[in-house]
């Protein structure tokens, strides 16, 4: 029979995934608001 306390104390957590969160999150996305907000400043330049 599997000792599950056993097995959560040799857990850890894959390298890959802790170096991918990180790299998502430290990504500049550009969102619509974004895009509207350079949208809206190129239009107010060209006036």
């Amino acid at each position: 029979m599997i000792n599950f306390e056993e097995e959560l104390k040799k857990f850890h957590p894959s390298l890959e995934i802790e170096d991918a969160e990180e790299a998502i999150y430290n990504q500049d996305l550009t969102d619509m608001a974004d895009i509207l907000v350079a949208m809206l400043k190129d239009m107010k330049e060209e006036e």
